[in-house]
């Protein structure tokens, strides 16, 4: 009687395809997090940005000064972009950098 002969990986061939996966993995895991990073850092600079733009439109229509305050009760921005301005500033702060717009 003959056996027949099955195609199939060995143990050791699937653990080798293993071990490249994860030292592929590890590779790529650590950049992706610092490119994410990165996004949200340019993202709060835009809403810097538009904060700055809405305070701009703000002060062409009325007079006196301008505030995040001011800004967020007449609706020209939101409380997600109060947020942003903020977390962008506080990282700028290490850098020297101040807020253009006051709190309050």
């Amino acid at each position: 009687m003959h056996k027949k002969m099955v195609a199939a990986f060995t143990l050791l061939e699937m653990l080798i395809v293993l071990m490249i996966i994860s030292i592929l993995i590890l590779l790529f895991v650590p950049n992706l997090s610092s490119q994410k990073t990165t996004i949200k850092e340019t993202g709060n600079a835009a809403v810097v940005k538009v904060v700055a733009s809405q305070a701009e439109l703000y002060q062409l229509n009325h007079s006196g000064k301008v505030s995040l305050k001011i800004l967020l009760e007449n609706g020209n921005i939101t409380q997600q972009q109060v947020d942003a301005y903020h977390a962008y500033y506080a990282l700028a702060k290490n850098k020297g950098e101040k807020p253009e717009i006051p709190a309050d």
